[in-house]
């Protein structure tokens, strides 16, 4: 019985973990196309577009830096915070593995 919600809770956190890889990955593809925004704003001249929506406006290319720096900062940290978590919940599955193993034995 105890077997049982020991499986079931490795179940349970295997899923959270593929769920916490995934949302990694979406953080880390969004990093990577703010980090080309910003290489890319560096080369550009003074005039620059910003799309809203279905519309590109003018912008300030200060102002739009330092957007793109600040959504990198968050993104850098939820980045941090998700791999945190994946440590974590990878340390709980192991001894859960090693639980079940020494009670299936």
């Amino acid at each position: 019985m105890v077997e049982n919600n020991k499986i079931q809770e490795m179940q349970f956190l295997e899923q959270n973990f593929q769920n916490l890889v995934l949302q990694k990955q979406a953080f880390q593809m969004e990093l990577s196309e703010t980090n080309s925004a910003l290489k890319e704003i560096e080369k550009a001249g003074e005039e620059v577009f910003k799309i809203i929506g279905q519309l590109m406006i003018k912008s300030d290319k200060s102002n739009i830096k330092k957007e793109l720096e600040d959504k990198k900062k968050v993104l850098d940290l939820r980045v941090n915070s998700i791999e945190k978590q994946e440590t974590s919940l990878a340390k709980q599955l192991e001894k859960l593995r090693e639980e079940v193993v020494k009670s299936v034995k």
